[in-house]
């Protein structure tokens, strides 16, 4: 659900140290275990939120923007103690498709009423909603983006532009592949400094935990920085602004009520409820998901929403990247020590001071150690743990999983979550239908039709197979006793088959219980046996 993008649903960062339950320290010691957390936040924010903007296609200085307001705005608002947010992994897909289709300046107003729509959904309370998401679409939703970050920040890490959409990324790959790892040329250099700064991160996760402390992304991005500007090596490097200020793209009310551009263009108006939809279920999970790393106050998830809500409203206004609550960042928070979310303001002020002073020192990064970074957390969030996991308890899950993956590669990301959801409850439906029908001969001739469990449209073929396997102008007794439920499409076959069987000279009665008097069918104007009660199909019970 980066936000869960950036590490999974509910598992804690891979390569960082087990996070079980952490009792909360003495008052005494809150304020400088804060400062200290957030620090180490800082430090794996820093790279996160440069790389996130390179990917999604927007200058570096919006990414860092986003990560300023997420810890001074919604970090200091109440909902979750310890989440840090931030721009996300999950939502480049979004962000970028925007850009693509209409330009920079339109991104602040889709931020802006996305921030506006949270705001609305947490006062009318719907926080725990967005926590009911099928684990299977979750899952895929993540794993989809993963391809799509990894597909297209390959050729960011061989210095090389993407061809496009998912599809384009993933079908010219070997040709970026060739480039930087076969043929000699200019992005040779870039492909090999990336291709270390991504070993770092995969082997940072073997060291021991004394080491882990410090991030891996701030050790491998710090070092391959330190080897461009030393071996003077040809790669392309951040561009960064020396003036924040100028980064910011403030709409005007001219843009804003515009009918073709603004807040009132239809497919701006469907991306803003994408994002707010897409944003608030990562947010929350991973609330969720720190909520099992602590032992200090829980999350309100209304409350939550409205932080989330007031960050992007503030981050749509300057025309930054959309925020989430992020995984990675809120987890490094609680490994590191945080007490109150003053950690995650203190990170934002690290963040600003970090961007007002040293800008310079950013602009040495190479583009292709941010790429690694964001390889790494794509090949993360494939999940295949997850995977597994789904296989050994319910194979259909798998199939959900993977529906949902093809669908956002295929089409785009609400599509593809569309598609996910559609067959997660396709599979719920049949899952908990489960109908048995028992066909047997009574003593006098009767035959007795048992029904037991559910019957729904999903199972009609089953129930409808059994009716017409019984002689014709035989009497019949159906069982509905131990029937839980029958949809309007059962009824109204036991209400044909009725008709049906009593012209060709049988009589039907129904044994029941008077609740089921709606789904039952019955007898016609035959008298019911004693102990049982005649209910008329489709009607109700006197």
């Amino acid at each position: 659900m980066s936000s869960t993008a950036e590490h999974g649903v509910l598992g804690s960062p891979s390569g960082g140290e087990a996070a079980g339950p952490r009792a909360p320290a003495r008052r005494g010691g809150t304020l400088g275990a804060d400062i200290a957390a957030s620090l180490v936040v800082f430090l794996v924010a820093l790279p996160l939120c440069m790389g996130v903007a390179i990917a999604s296609g927007v200058p570096v200085e919006l990414g860092l923007l986003t990560g300023i307001i997420g810890g001074i705005v919604a970090g200091a608002m109440p909902g979750s103690t310890l989440v840090v947010s931030g721009p996300a992994a999950g939502l480049t897909v979004l962000v970028f498709d925007v850009v693509r289709e209409h330009g920079v300046a339109a991104l602040g107003i889709v931020v802006l009423l996305a921030g506006g729509l949270q705001i609305v959904l947490g006062l009318a309370r719907m926080g725990q909603w967005f926590r009911a998401i099928a684990l299977p679409v979750v899952h895929g939703m993540l794993a989809g983006i993963g391809v799509i970050i990894i597909a297209s920040q390959i050729y960011t890490l061989v210095d090389d532009s993407p061809r496009g959409d998912g599809l384009s990324n993933l079908a010219h790959l070997p040709e970026a592949l060739e480039e930087g790892f076969v043929a000699s040329g200019p992005h040779h250099v870039a492909a090999l400094l990336g291709l270390a700064t991504l070993a770092v991160l995969v082997a940072w996760r073997y060291l021991p935990a004394r080491v882990r402390r410090v991030p891996g992304s701030l050790v491998a991005v710090a070092g391959a920085t330190a080897a461009a500007a030393l071996l003077d090596l040809p790669v392309h490097r951040v561009e960064l602004s020396p003036n924040l200020l100028g980064a910011v793209r403030l709409p005007s009310l001219d843009v804003l009520a515009s009918p073709t551009s603004g807040a009132l263009d239809t497919g701006l108006l469907l991306a803003a409820v994408t994002f707010a939809l897409v944003a608030s279920a990562e947010s929350l999970l991973s609330a969720t998901a720190v909520d099992r790393m602590h032992d200090g106050p829980r999350t309100d998830y209304n409350r939550e929403l409205l932080a989330q809500g007031t960050g992007n409203l503030v981050a749509g206004f300057v025309g930054a990247l959309p925020m989430t609550g992020v995984i990675v960042r809120s987890a490094t928070n609680v490994n590191a020590g945080a007490r109150t979310r003053l950690s995650a303001v203190l990170h934002g002020v690290w963040l600003l001071a970090a961007v007002l002073l040293a800008p310079g020192v950013l602009g040495l990064i190479p583009t292709a150690a941010l790429a690694a970074v964001l390889v790494h957390a794509g090949i993360k969030l494939l999940e295949p743990s997850a995977v597994r996991s789904m296989w050994r308890t319910n194979r259909a899950d798998v199939a959900v999983y993977a529906a949902t993956v093809v669908g956002i590669v295929v089409t785009d990301l609400l599509e593809g979550v569309v598609i996910g959801l559609a067959l997660a409850l396709v599979k719920l439906v049949w899952e908990t239908s489960r109908l048995e029908v028992e066909v047997t001969a009574a003593p006098d001739g009767t035959q007795v039709v048992d029904l037991r469990g559910t019957a729904t449209f999903v199972r009609l073929p089953k129930l409808a197979a059994a009716l017409e396997a019984i002689p014709a102008g035989a009497d019949v007794r159906v069982e509905v006793a131990r029937l839980g439920l029958i949809d309007a499409a059962c009824r109204e076959l036991l209400a044909t088959w009725r008709h049906q069987h009593e012209a060709r000279g049988g009589h039907v009665v129904v044994a029941g219980t008077p609740g089921l008097g709606d789904a039952a069918p019955a007898a016609a104007e035959a008298p019911a046996e004693p102990g049982h009660e005649r209910v008329p199909v489709g009607g109700r019970s006197a």
